[in-house]
């Protein structure tokens, strides 16, 4: 291995995808059991490398010479070998750094609260310290002494901590599969300006989300996973990376890792217009509705029928609450699923959501929707409605077009338009390949099979 990512387990690792965007360098995930970490670090039979749980500490002992920042850590995230010498760095220094920038968080003279005790932690306070914040907590389930030579108080006491302008959450709390945990409520937090979550998957989790909806400057851990490859790869070959291209590469593994959620009409065409763009993109598609038919193994118009609305909008709840877990895929959603806050909750979590936005006049009834079989009942719906998919869209698509004409839209909204084209020119690359196996030469002569 010349490059690569070692760690005990790396079955969620994003890093072989991001450094594949970096560069034209062959990186690798090489997991390695606890008992062959000696042998791996003694051989010394890599070029350059990056460290993850658990051995960010335990490869210190080989290595010649450790930076500045890792030292302030007590903890190594990356590996240069420089001629047989091994020299360490910790880039989650300057990833957690330029997640700070990216949203403008100035943390100079600030009230820091740093969530967990862990490696991350390590980092966060070292950053913030250099960052000049006027005070520094840590917050444990464990209160007493010191972490890094700031007191460690208990969410408790935390909470009587009304001057803190910035949260830091480097605690697993949130993270799938447990994404409905909350690691600390913001309310008594009055004076709060900002809160980072290094956590990446989910990609908003329930303390960003909260955050946000209270007009908080607040973002995910992806950017930080991105950034601190960057760096890492800075030091693999001592040359710098263009900003502009790091900041394309967060948007492209962003924009892989969100769902496509279309909201909109009965009969706007989300499943048609999402069938194309999951066909385009290669991602999995997901109808809620044909979730919930599989679920109840009847159709929805029975549903209605023998239990009533409420009890098909739980099961619709249910249903968006499982598939909002999901990353990648392209999700289409029922008519009325915007009418439940709780639904936009989850579906923005992992996912950024299009309306599909097709005029009054165009949408038909049909008699497998309960609540859109006539045309009254549509316009209706519409005036109810509208307005609320306006509000929950990140993107409003004009879907008075061709179906294949939208699908593109949301594409080219969703920045997946390279990726498009490597996958047309992969199904291409097929389509060539199967015509040449579809050929027998016999006597030199080129005989095409079947005629």
């Amino acid at each position: 291995m010349e490059y690569g990512l070692i760690g005990e387990k790396l079955g969620h690792s994003f890093s072989k995808d991001i450094h594949n965007l970096i560069g034209d360098y062959d990186y690798q995930l090489k997991e390695i059991p606890r008992d062959s970490l000696n042998q791996f670090m003694e051989k010394k039979d890599f070029k350059a490398i990056n460290v993850t749980i658990p051995y960010k500490q335990d490869v210190i002992p080989y290595l010649d010479f450790i930076d500045d920042a890792a030292k302030a850590i007590g903890a190594v995230n990356t590996i240069v070998n420089k001629d047989g010498k091994l020299f360490g760095y910790n880039t989650d220094y300057y990833g957690m750094k330029s997640l700070f920038e990216k949203i403008n968080l100035d943390i100079c003279g600030k009230n820091v609260l740093i969530l967990g005790t862990g490696g991350t932690c390590k980092t966060a306070s070292a950053l913030v310290k250099d960052l000049g914040a006027k005070s520094i907590c840590i917050v444990s389930r464990h209160a007493g002494g010191l972490e890094n030579g700031f007191p460690v108080i208990s969410y408790d006491e935390a909470l009587t901590k009304t001057e803190t302008n910035v949260i830091v959450n480097t605690t697993p709390c949130g993270m799938f599969p447990k994404g409905d945990e909350k690691p600390i409520s913001l309310e008594k937090f009055s004076n709060l300006e900002g809160v980072v979550d290094a956590i990446y998957n989910p990609n908003c989790t329930e303390l960003i989300l909260e955050a946000k909806n209270r007009g908080l400057k607040a973002e995910g851990g992806l950017f930080m996973l991105v950034m601190q490859a960057v760096k890492a790869a800075e030091f693999f070959f001592g040359k710098t990376v263009d900003n502009q291209k790091a900041l394309e590469i967060f948007s492209t593994i962003l924009g892989r890792k969100e769902n496509i959620v279309l909201v909109g009409m009965p009969s706007c065409g989300k499943t048609t217009v999402g069938k194309l763009v999951a066909k385009m993109t290669q991602r999995e598609f997901i109808d809620c509705d044909v979730e919930l038919v599989k679920k109840e193994n009847r159709q929805i118009s029975e549903i209605f029928a023998h239990d009533g609305e409420e009890y098909f909008r739980n099961l619709e709840t249910q249903v968006i609450k499982e598939v909002s877990q999901k990353t990648g895929c392209v999700i289409s959603t029922g008519g009325g699923a915007v009418l439940r806050e709780e639904n936009i909750h989850s579906l923005k979590k992992n996912g950024r959501i299009y309306f599909i936005n097709r005029p009054l006049q165009k949408l038909l009834p049909t008699s497998d929707r309960p609540t859109a079989n006539s045309a009254d009942k549509i316009k209706k719906l519409f005036e109810v409605r509208y307005p609320i998919y306006k509000a929950c869209a990140d993107e409003i698509i004009d879907a008075n077009d061709y179906p294949d004409n939208v699908a593109k839209k949301i594409i080219k909204k969703a920045g997946l338009e390279n990726d498009c084209k490597k996958v047309k020119n992969s199904q291409i690359s097929e389509k060539n390949n199967q015509k040449k196996q579809d050929i027998a030469v016999f006597g030199g002569r080129s005989v095409v099979k079947g005629t």
